[in-house]
């Protein structure tokens, strides 16, 4: 039927296609793709010949509108590079200028990285936050972990090799105490996964120089316990140049304890 397919591809073995997947490209009239070398070889592989269309981050209206119009009498499928399309990929003004005109569109499910990193790490998975790629810049680096320091859930980033020692550093800097996995070349014949601190990490990875596309999993707060007296420490130490609400929020970033009840004991200390 005519319409928007979303279809999810695999992130480094070919054989994790589904066979819907496999079904609907091989119907569509068109296929939106990042970059047509990429998406031609798994087309190589299934034995497909399909028009490509280029649709990536540097897309603009023009294309947009043109896609729309085909979807509105053809199928047409919306790929990326690898994984699932929209995740920390381009795609979603195309679904959104679809939805809002009208057009069928469908997602079909499939391999995404930053899922099969978090059933691989060992750590807490009842509530994950996906936080895409960390920022290239320390600075704003470190401003987004601070920003998610208190979310009650393990963080999930996407990250590049020649990146993970600087982005390491900076969780262990911002988020000190969290356990970290490191998952790599997911479904490939070098696929790892390794945990351990920021420090062990570095380590390993400077002995051990990393390839391929990386997902860091980042422990949820709280779950290395802290001693009240550590804490009561780490509140005088603050106070010392600080506010009470200010070195409440400063050991609440440290340690993910409540914050609340920090600046509570920050008064009685002051």
């Amino acid at each position: 039927m005519p319409g928007l397919y979303i279809v999810a591809t695999p992130i480094g073995n070919l054989g994790d296609i589904t066979l819907r997947a496999t079904a609907t490209l091989g119907g569509v009239s068109a296929i939106a793709c990042e970059d047509t070398r990429v998406t031609g070889k798994l087309l190589n592989h299934l034995g497909f010949k399909k028009r490509m269309i280029r649709y990536n981050d540097h897309a603009d209206a023009t294309t947009r509108d043109y896609l729309l119009g085909l979807m509105a009498s053809e199928p047409i499928a919306l790929v990326c590079d690898a994984g699932t399309p929209l995740i920390s990929d381009p795609g979603y003004r195309l679904v959104r200028a679809a939805r809002e005109a009208g057009i069928a569109v469908t997602s079909l499910p499939g391999a995404s990285a930053a899922i099969m990193a978090v059933t691989l790490s060992g750590l807490p998975s009842d509530r994950f936050f996906f936080a895409g790629f960390l920022p290239n810049k320390a600075k704003a680096r470190g401003d987004v972990l601070a920003a998610l320091a208190t979310v009650p859930a393990s963080l999930v980033f996407y990250e590049t090799a020649p990146r993970l020692a600087d982005a390491l550093a900076a969780i262990a800097e911002v988020l000190p105490g969290r356990e970290v996995a490191v998952a790599r070349e997911l479904t490939k014949m070098f696929e790892e996964c390794r945990t351990g601190s920021p420090a062990e990490l570095i380590a390993h990875y400077a002995a051990h120089p990393p390839r391929g596309e990386i997902v860091l999993v980042v422990g949820p707060p709280g779950e290395t316990p802290v001693e009240e007296a550590n804490i009561d420490g780490l509140l005088q130490a603050a106070l010392a140049s600080l506010k009470p609400s200010q070195a409440a929020a400063e050991v609440a970033r440290q340690t993910g304890a409540d914050r609340k009840a920090l600046y509570a004991r920050a008064l009685e200390l002051k």
